[in-house]
């Protein structure tokens, strides 16, 4: 495990790295390249997900990689067609199978409605713990989920989410969210770190940028960290990569993290599809 990159606890009894590499949209030798490249910098944590139909791509590089699999944590996501425990099982298998993996470290739910499958979300839920009981995942979670979407989970689970996965950044603090998932021992994992570039241009990041000694990406992702979320910044270069991850030499102080706090603009801030209605993509 690479030393600067802070490990949190899991409900589960497992850690996860703060710092994750995401692998959205990279595709094919770019989604190879990527995750080796990660991982030569020290990235320790590699979030890909059947929607992104790069998992064998993800399996080839993690096998190549000299590196032992206990000291790489995975994440994959159940894709929107899969809900139906069976459909569920079988995809979990090819998932596994294109990564070359005996288990998953994580294995979220990736949106809570489903494109074709007509049951609640339960026996989906039912059938990530079997997945956990039979050794084929380590943890369990859930992705984009709002507070009722959690709440048959939280009532009639047995095994809790471990993490939500869910847009997080200044423009979209998402902190009702935030608060929800602290008080039920959840890990909230947040997507689109940097609202997809757009929040770096903020006269307020880049003055907070020069106070510290920072790049403008390296404030949005610390505010992020020091919140306690996990994050994945979208980077599809070496440096913007390296860059991303040098961000445990400073500390925000109250003042800049409230002034960062200050952008955000609530729902008018998300970049995503609410999950109310986001079935597919």
């Amino acid at each position: 495990m690479a030393q600067s990159i802070a490990l949190l606890p899991l409900n589960s009894g497992a850690s996860i790295p703060q710092f994750g590499f995401g692998t959205y949209k990279l595709t094919g030798q770019d989604a190879y390249d990527g995750v080796c490249d990660a991982l030569e910098l020290g990235y320790r944590h590699i979030d890909t997900a059947q929607m992104y139909r790069n998992e064998a791509e993800v399996g080839r590089a993690l096998a190549d990689a000299p590196i032992a699999r206990e000291e790489i944590f995975v994440t994959s996501k159940l894709n929107n067609p899969n809900h139906e425990p069976d459909v569920a099982r079988e995809s979990l298998q090819r998932s596994l199978e294109d990564l070359q993996l005996d288990y998953l470290d994580l294995f979220l739910i990736h949106w809570p409605l489903p494109m074709f499958y007509g049951g609640d979300i339960m026996p989906t839920w039912r059938a990530m713990e079997s997945f956990v009981d039979e050794g084929l995942v380590r943890s369990i979670g859930v992705s984009n989920f709002e507070a009722h979407h959690l709440a048959p989970i939280l009532e009639q689970g047995c095994i809790m989410p471990a993490v939500n996965q869910i847009e997080s950044h200044p423009y979209f603090a998402n902190r009702e969210l935030h608060r929800f998932n602290a008080e039920h021992g959840i890990i909230t994992e947040a997507w689109a770190p940097l609202a997809r570039g757009t929040v770096l241009g903020e006269p307020s990041i880049i003055e907070i940028a020069r106070e510290v000694g920072a790049r403008e990406s390296q404030v949005v992702l610390h505010w992020a960290l020091q919140r306690g979320d996990v994050v994945f910044p979208k980077a599809s270069s070496h440096e913007r990569r390296a860059e991303n991850l040098d961000v445990w030499g400073f500390e925000l102080s109250a003042d800049q993290m409230a002034r960062i706090d200050a952008l955000d603009r609530g729902e008018a801030g998300r970049t995503g599809k609410h999950p109310d209605v986001m079935d597919r993509m």
